[in-house]
């Protein structure tokens, strides 16, 4: 594939990324295989694990490193409906691939912890927003966080597909988790370093499969 040549770029890199080569590649594949089905991501974390959800998402909702004009029959609908805004319009949106952020919104989490319990607030989110087909991203250094335990839970419960980012270890989400990316650190922070690259890596396979040329 066309986009694989990401992942070479990524072990060329960070060549102790190595082992998990099939696991990344099974990620891009699955998340791929969503969109085409019409599905969307869901991605949530804590921490620094949180900003890296919010960053996930951020490279998937907009252009990442290719052009993303939207489809022809949306830019002719906002060039009828809108005028000379919907002309801007056109020509300046980008092609979006859903994806949402678990983390980000504040007025729902601080009432599920409120009214429930703190450690529930990604599985009600995955309750309301999760179909089956649809992907969730758990990203937990230790992998022992339990609000991400609980979401994933409730995502394999609805037909999601799973896929946790750890440490070494894997922590709980090693034996719950469909694709499981636990790079090869314990300590939190080079953890997380090593999180960033595999998750720019999948966005930039996903793009290029979908909005890249031959």
């Amino acid at each position: 594939m066309k986009e694989n040549i990401h992942i070479e770029q990524l072990l060329t890199r960070n060549s102790e990324l190595t082992e998990l080569k099939v696991e990344i590649e099974r990620a891009a594949k699955a998340i791929i295989h969503s969109y085409e089905n019409g599905g969307k991501l869901l991605a949530c974390g804590n921490g620094g694990s949180s900003s890296d959800s919010d960053h996930i998402v951020g490279e998937l909702m907009k252009s990442f490193e290719i052009k993303r004009p939207l489809k022809q029959e949306l830019k002719t609908k906002l060039m009828e409906q809108g005028g000379e805004r919907g002309e801007y319009l056109a020509e300046n949106l980008q092609q979006g691939l859903p994806a949402i952020s678990l983390t980000a919104h504040t007025a729902l989490t601080t009432a599920v912890a409120n009214d429930i319990h703190a450690e529930v607030i990604f599985a009600q989110q995955v309750t309301g927003y999760g179909n089956a087909g649809d992907i969730l991203i758990g990203m937990s250094t230790s992998g022992n966080s339990q609000n991400v335990i609980d979401a994933i839970l409730v995502a394999k419960a609805k037909g999601l597909v799973t896929i946790g980012f750890t440490g070494k270890a894997g922590g709980k989400l090693k034996d719950i988790c469909d694709i499981l990316i636990n790079v090869p650190e314990r300590r939190t922070a080079y953890v997380q370093e090593l999180h960033l690259p595999v998750y720019h890596t999948l966005c930039l396979m996903i793009e290029t499969h979908f909005f890249g040329t031959e």
